[in-house]
Parts: structure tokens; C-alpha cells; sequence
């Protein structure tokens, strides 16, 4: 192995993405349901490596997690800003609870089986799958002022027990929240779905991410004008018959275009190009003609065209109120296709509320979709590139707070480079949510940031800290698996115990939703989705999991300063 470890003494960036690609190779390998992931991969394969002998710069760990922590930020910002409101006060308080009972649950284990702060925090990251209580606690450990040794040696200990307890982390979530708690509730998360969409939506429910409706609510067809029809009649009666939910966009007449203008009458044998709300489309037969296939010559290229709402004075209005205001030239031709705040969508009802920095989309032609996107506010231009002038202020803010330290009774507190850059994503995501225009970055992008930034960090910790983990699991490795299964567990059913009984969830689907998102349960997430065959759980596992990537990564410096 010496040739190895000459090649890593050269190249030590070689042994990082080694790690990294024999990490996740790992990652996707299935033990049942279960897979290790290629962040749990990746610092089992480091720590393999590092067995030949090789040092990373702390530089770049540092950089790795400033970079992965402030992406987290980024993204759960604008959804963690708009859950603090009365709403969600259910959805916070079982974040919360889950988040205080977690953290209570680690320090008593800690006191009674002798942990020390590396081996507590390690616990309290695999056992929680918060990976980035890894970098937050080994941010807070080396700001204690102790030798670098001993830094170096706790550091190592905080990966070693998260190593040792992550795998029942995950598998511990899932089977709390597939398989437990539908029991529990005595409704099968199907079934919880299907009873939650009728009272929410009827049986219209919306599809799912990566799914499409084979039935859209916009769509195009062309008829043939008839007798006792559509004959004799304007364009505008033909559209105003209809509230509006049609658009008469192209007429052929003996094989030459006619211009559809408002007071246009129809012809019998005319063709007509009609775009409209499916729901209101199918009963256009009898009103207007036969539908036909030839269109050749009168089909037209509609456009989806992007929006920020900021028409002064009509902040928290209701479409339906909105719509009240704008005279029918001007809303003609244009349908709102979808609603988004801060990157959540919203439900295109005559109720739902529009605020300042709503993303809306509108379908039409692009005449039309320009002129609506005018009046509505300004256009939001489509861009797959990354603002760095945003983001990099926005990490040089972060770091510059975990600088600041204040001295509580003669106690250093302070954010750290985690929780500063952590509280800067937060905010500039928060801002970006309420001004498009600015700060953009791809989801691609941020989700490159967030597995690259972690899994490097994790790697890094694995190849300095490998040597000593191997000796510290021999020592102690069967008896921080029994804690990292009760830290798992405890806290997950006293919160569903909680959530059932004090907050009074009655649906099992919506429950699970928030319990999984409660504790960043990705993988317990996907396993609730697949079981639900629904997006209802989707809504309550938004709040809390923007909730839970906060409160659960500061568990690692408040785990340090008090074992």
C-alpha cells in the first residue's frame, strides 16, 4: 500500500473524490428498502482510505460546509419565514417539540453512559440523520479553546458515532412513520389521502412532482361552425356565453384567415380555433358546431409566460377580486395557469390571495400573456445561471457573523461559520422568495451545492479522523448503536404521541407528513408519499421540514455546550 499512500501524498485531493465515488457507489447499494446514501457512503469509504494514511487541508472542509450550509438556507428560507404564522401554529409546535425532546433525549444518554461532547453530537447527527450537525458541532468544538489534539480527537469522535448510528436513523423514521403510526392511527395512509383530497379539493386532486394530468385544464380544439350552433353569432357572444372561459383565437373562412374581433359573426362551415378551460370545452360542441381534425392553417403557438405580482394596491387580494378590477380587453385571451410564493405552489381559487412577489403564470398568446405579465406587475425572465455577486455576499455575511462572540455569564456564545452562513441562507433566500428578480439559483445548482458541499465535508472529516475512528468503534461501537436506536426512536414516538393528542391530527396521511418532515426524514418522506399515492402529505412536511433543517442543525453546537 505504500504506493498509495504516495499518491495521496502528492495528490491528497485524489483520496477525496475517491472517497466520494466509492461513497456513493456504496450509497446505492439496498440492504431490504434501505440504503445507506451517499453521504453515509461517503464517510464510511473515507474512513477506509484514510486507513493508507493522508490529510485534506481544513480548508477545504471549511469551505465545503459553508458552501453546503448556507444552500440549506437558501432553500428552506422562504418556506421557514412563511410557516411562522397562525396557520401552522401545529406544524411549528411539533417541529419544535420534536426538536426540544431530541435534544433533551441526547444530553440525558450523554450524562448517564458517559459521552463526551464528540460522541454526543456524532449521536445526535446519525441517530437524527441531521448530517449537518456533523459540521455544526465540529464548528462549536473547535471554538472551546482546546489543543488541537484534543480538537482533532472529538471531531473524530463526532463522525465515528454518527457513522455507527446513521443507518437506524434512517430505518428508524421509516418504520416509525410507514408503518407505526398509520397503525397507530387505525387509517392507512391511502386511504387518509384519499379522505383528505375529497375535503380539500373534491376529487380533483393535483398530480404529484414529475407527473402530468391527462386531462389539462387548458386546452385547444378546432370546430366546424353549424346551423342552430355557433352560426349567426359574434365572437364575443360566443365567449361571453361562457363567462370568459373560452377564446375564439383563429377563424378560416372558404380557406382565407378572418381576423377574430369582438363583433365577428360566424358563418355556418366556418372552422374556429377555440383555447379554453377544459371543464367549460366540453360542451362547446353543441354551442358552437362539430369538432374536427384539420386544422391546417389555423393553429396557433401559445405561450407560457412568467409574472411577479406587485400591482400596487392589490397586496392580499383575491383573484376572484382581482379579476373583478380588470376590464375584460385587458384579461381577454389570458388564463392563470399557476401561483407560486417563494417557490411553494398555491391553488388557482376564486379565494386564494395574492401577495407581492407571487409568481404567477399565465397561458395565452404571447400578445396577450405579454400584456397581462405588463399589468400584473413585471415580467420574471427565465435564467439556469447562478447570481454568485448574491450568493457570495451572502456567504461572506454568514461567515462575518459567525465571527461576532458574546459572552453570556462568562460563556462564549456565538453562531459559527455554520450557523452563521445557515441564518444568512435563510434570509437571503427569504428576500429572493419575495424579490424574483434577484439572487437566482438554479434548483440543480443548489442541490449540487447541498450533496457536493456535504459529502466533501463528510469525506474530509472521514480521511483526517479515520486512523483514530476505527479504534474508538472497537471500543465502543455496540453500545452507541443501542443509544442511536433509542435516540431514534424515543423522540419520534413521544411527538407522534404529542401530535396525535395535544395538536390533534386526525388524518394519518397529513400526520405522517408533518412527524417525517419533523425530523428532515427524506428517506421516511418517500416511503410516506409511495404508501399515500398523494401529494397530501406534501403540505404539512413543507413546514416542518423547513423548520426542522433549522432547529436541527443548531442541536450541534447546543449539544457541545451543554454535555
Amino acid at each position: 500500500m505504500d504506493w498509495l499512500h504516495a499518491v495521496f501524498q502528492k495528490s491528497p485531493e485524489t483520496a477525496l473524490f475517491l472517497s466520494l465515488a466509492a461513497g456513493y457507489l456504496i450509497g446505492q447499494i439496498n440492504f431490504g428498502k434501505f440504503q445507506l446514501g451517499g453521504v453515509g457512503g461517503s464517510l464510511i469509504a473515507a474512513v477506509v482510505v484514510s486507513q493508507v494514511g493522508v490529510q485534506i487541508d481544513n480548508g477545504v472542509k471549511s469551505v465545503m460546509f459553508a458552501v453546503f450550509i448556507y444552500a440549506v438556507g437558501y432553500d428552506s428560507g422562504p418556506q421557514f419565514f412563511n410557516s411562522l404564522n397562525r396557520r401552522t401554529l401545529r406544524e411549528i409546535a411539533m417541529a419544535v417539540f420534536l426538536a426540544v425532546t431530541a435534544l433533551v433525549t441526547v444530553i440525558v444518554c450523554a450524562k448517564v453512559f458517559g459521552l463526551n461532547k464528540g460522541l454526543a453530537a456524532g449521536l445526535a447527527g446519525g441517530a437524527l440523520t441531521q448530517s449537518a450537525i456533523i459540521g455544526t458541532a465540529g464548528d462549536a468544538i473547535a471554538r472551546l479553546g482546546l489543543s488541537a489534539a484534543e480538537t482533532k480527537a472529538l471531531q473524530a469522535d463526532v463522525a465515528i458515532a454518527y457513522a455507527v448510528t446513521y443507518v437506524f436513523g434512517s430505518l428508524g423514521a421509516i418504520i416509525v412513520c410507514v408503518n407505526i403510526l398509520p397503525k397507530f392511527m387505525g387509517r392507512g395512509l391511502r386511504e387518509a389521502a384519499i379522505e383528505a383530497e375529497k375535503s380539500l379539493a373534491g376529487d380533483a386532486a393535483g398530480p404529484a412532482p414529475g407527473q402530468v394530468s391527462v386531462l389539462p385544464s387548458l386546452v385547444g380544439r378546432a370546430y366546424r361552425v353549424m346551423p342552430g350552433g355557433g352560426a349567426g353569432r359574434t365572437v364575443a357572444q360566443i365567449e361571453m356565453a361562457e363567462d370568459d372561459s373560452i377564446t375564439v383565437e383563429r377563424i378560416r373562412r372558404a380557406g382565407r384567415a378572418v381576423e377574430p374581433r369582438p363583433d365577428v359573426m360566424l358563418d355556418a362551415d366556418d372552422i374556429v380555433l377555440v383555447v379554453g378551460r377544459r371543464e367549460v370545452m366540453v360542451g362547446a360542441t353543441a354551442r358552437i358546431g362539430e369538432e374536427v381534425a384539420d386544422t391546417d392553417g389555423i393553429s396557433v403557438i401559445m405561450q407560457r409566460r412568467e409574472g411577479v405580482f406587485a400591482k400596487r394596491g392589490m397586496n392580499r387580494t383575491t383573484i376572484a377580486a382581482v379579476r373583478a378590477t380588470v376590464d375584460r380587453e385587458m384579461r381577454h385571451g389570458v388564463y392563470l395557469q399557476a401561483i407560486s410564493r417563494a417557490g411553494m405552489p398555491l391553488p388557482v381559487l376564486p379565494e386564494t390571495r395574492l401577495e407581492h412577489g407571487d409568481v404567477l403564470t399565465f397561458y395565452g398568446s404571447p400578445q396577450d400573456t405579454k400584456r397581462a405579465v405588463d399589468a400584473a406587475g413585471y415580467e420574471l425572465p427565465y435564467s439556469n445561471k447562478t447570481d454568485f455577486i448574491y450568493m457570495g455576499v451572502g456567504i461572506v455575511i454568514g461567515l462575518l457573523m459567525g465571527l461576532v462572540v458574546v459572552r453570556v455569564g462568562g460563556i462564549p456564545i456565538t453562531l459559527g461559520s455554520g450557523g452563521g452562513c445557515l441564518l444568512a441562507g435563510l434570509v437571503f433566500g427569504w428576500m429572493r422568495g419575495k424579490h424574483p428578480m434577484y439572487g437566482v439559483m438554479p434548483p440543480a445548482a443548489s442541490q449540487l451545492l447541498k450533496d457536493f458541499g456535504l459529502a466533501a465535508f463528510v469525506a474530509v472529516v472521514g480521511l483526517n479522523s479515520g486512523l483514530q475512528a476505527v479504534v474508538t468503534v472497537k471500543e465502543s461501537g455496540l453500545s452507541l448503536f443501542l443509544l442511536g436506536v433509542f435516540v431514534t426512536l424515543f423522540p419520534l414516538l413521544l411527538t407522534m404521541l404529542f401530535g396525535r393528542y395535544v395538536l390533534r391530527y386526525d388524518n394519518a396521511a397529513v400526520f405522517a407528513g408533518a412527524l417525517s418532515g419533523s425530523r428532515s426524514a427524506n428517506p421516511a418522506f418517500g416511503g410516506v408519499l409511495e404508501k399515500a399515492g398523494s401529494p397530501v402529505p406534501t403540505a404539512a412536511f413543507a413546514v416542518t421540514y423547513a423548520l426542522a433543517n433549522v432547529l436541527l442543525t443548531l442541536l450541534g453546537p447546543l449539544v457541545v455546550g451543554l454535555v
